[in-house]
């Protein structure tokens, strides 16, 4: 008996990732002791449903048709496992969740031949583990007997104790398996990815043990046995195993990784820190490696973090920095956070420039926050906060992951790319988005009092949802959780159906007409004003073209 899994089941995730952001959030460094990890699955042309599996037990001798993306269209198949746990989403029935973020590294140990790409072996990980450390070993045991095929890759691995992070490359053509080192990330601590790798120096065994393929510190560090000496035979080092860095010699970081990826992970840590102490590795981000050459892996926030403090991170374009993308003239007359332009491009006179690359973007496929809870059942403790486009112009719905069938406006059917539909969460959410995009700073604030009535709205509900669900039985809880999420799901479709509505009659022809609360008032229309800055640039570029001359007495 042969089953068909879907390897492409996030096809455009996997794809397009290669930008996507990882915040991950220790069980003492959350305000209730949950921990968290986020998503935001960005790329340009793609739509990236929200996808489910059910469990299952499985014959001996049952295989899986694997069909990877790229290149490599050809069929394969591995060994099904005798069972397979449940899996909404990137969460599965135990409240493992694993995220990931693509950093490429050194091209050389790409392996076609290798039947697994990273997006498939997350997928088999969730479908095959009841914890974090348990979804580390069965990825190692996935490409040590099948192959790795994808570039350097970084993943958030966590259950309702623990968060971890692992970073994994393939060994080149020839070469099965990969090499990688995955360390659990304090529980009173948050930490992030964003498309570089991160590990440096890590805890090594003194003799590894024989019995295992791995290496093993328990509840700290976990890594390949080879992953020194492989370095080693490939050139890549030369030191001493005491002084080995994964980074260094998987993924070196250059000035488009640190400005475009760590500077991410800055801009988060910077929210929840003391910003003078983290001000003070702008040098690093300004690529000034000769001054500082690292930001450190994970920091002790200030204050415990919140499940909204996570979605307001998802959000953030260094608002407030030194690399606020709102402050100067390439915000344009309306001070948006977006640029249309790609990241690296040319002035007329042939100068290479830049643009920068904040956490929320425009080309987002999906976003997820996602929340696991010890305290309660797991069907009712692990929730994925999901929608479909940019974290910044879209309302985090509650998904919870006992559910037993996915609400319509997230099903891949109701989402097609090159159609446009009311029924799509895909398209209500851009149909909004690409309104306020051109005019960011007079429209922003509509969007936001919706989004941030629909996410109170969630968040006061979701109290009464869990303490009834806590009371039913597992068939009556899936059920009760399916019909919840669905009606979360719906209120949100229809209150971007009205946002998209009351957008265009208020500010049609650019005048805005005075609102109350999401209602017209009687009153009179205005004309906003232009970004300072913006109008800065138009009088410095026209000199007096525009200047008014003063008034005759």
């Amino acid at each position: 008996m042969k089953k068909l899994i879907l390897s492409a089941i996030l096809l455009g995730a996997a794809v397009a990732a290669f930008a996507c952001t990882n915040l991950i959030v220790g069980k003492k460094a959350s305000v209730d002791g949950s921990v968290m990890c986020t998503y935001n699955c960005d790329g340009f042309g793609f739509a990236s449903p929200l996808t489910m599996s059910a469990p299952g037990r499985h014959a001996e001798g049952e295989l899986i048709t694997i069909r990877g993306w790229g290149p490599q269209t050809a069929e394969r198949f591995i060994s099904e496992a005798p069972y397979t746990y449940g899996v909404v989403g990137l969460m599965n029935e135990n409240q493992v969740a694993i995220v990931e973020t693509t950093w490429d590294g050194r091209r050389e140990l790409m392996n076609r031949e290798g039947y697994l790409d990273y997006f498939t072996l997350m997928n088999l990980a969730l479908q095959r583990s009841t914890t974090a450390r348990e979804a580390i070993v069965v990825m190692h045991e996935l490409v040590q007997e099948y192959g790795y095929s994808a570039s350097g890759e970084s993943f958030a691995v966590c259950d309702k104790d623990e968060a971890w992070i692992m970073e994994l490359i393939g060994k080149g053509p020839g070469h099965k398996g990969a090499v990688w080192v995955a360390l659990r990330v304090p529980d009173d601590c948050i930490c992030a990815y964003a498309n570089a790798s991160r590990i440096r120096q890590f805890p090594q065994v003194k003799k590894a043990d024989k019995k295992k393929t791995y290496c093993e510190i328990p509840g700290e560090c976990m890594y390949a046995k080879d992953v020194i000496s492989f370095a080693r035979e490939m050139g890549f080092y030369e030191g001493t195993d005491a002084d080995f860095s994964f980074r260094e010699a998987y993924g070196p970081l250059d000035f488009s990784a640190i400005r475009y990826c760590e500077a991410r992970v800055w801009s988060f840590f910077r929210h929840h820190s003391d910003t003078a102490e983290m001000d003070a590795y702008l040098p690093f981000i300004n690529g000034r490696t000769d001054i500082c050459d690292h930001l450190p892996l994970w920091i002790k926030p200030l204050a415990p973090l919140s499940v909204r403090d996570l979605m307001n991170d998802m959000r953030d374009h260094y608002e407030g920095t030194a690399l606020d993308m709102t402050a100067d003239v390439s915000a344009g007359p309306w001070g948006s956070p977006y640029r249309n332009q790609p990241v690296n491009f040319f002035s007329s006179d042939s100068t290479a420039m830049f643009r920068e690359r904040p956490i929320g973007c425009q080309q987002s496929g999906m976003t997820m926050v996602c929340q696991m809870r010890d305290w309660l059942p797991d069907a009712v403790g692990g929730v994925t906060y999901f929608n479909m486009d940019d974290a910044t112009t879209s309302a985090y719905v509650p998904v919870y992951c006992g559910i037993n069938r996915i609400p319509e406006p997230f099903r891949r059917e109701n989402n097609d790319i090159h159609t446009f539909s009311t029924e799509s969460a895909f398209w209500m959410n851009n149909f909004v988005a690409n309104m306020v995009y051109p005019r960011w700073s007079a429209m922003i604030g509509d969007l936001r009092d919706a989004q941030k009535e629909l996410e109170d709205y969630y968040a006061e509900d979701q109290k009464t949802v869990e303490e009834r669900a806590t009371k039913l039985t597992p068939g009556e809880r899936a059920d009760f959780l399916t019909r919840k999420t669905e009606e979360y799901t719906d209120k949100m479709m229809k209150r971007w159906d009205k946002l998209a509505k009351f957008l265009i009659v208020k500010h049609n022809d650019q005048i805005a007409q005075p609102s109350e609360n999401g209602e017209f008032v009687r009153g009179r229309r205005t004309s906003p004003a232009y970004a300072p800055a913006f109008i800065d640039a138009v009088k410095a570029q026209t000199g007096d073209r525009y200047v008014k001359p003063a008034e005759k007495k």
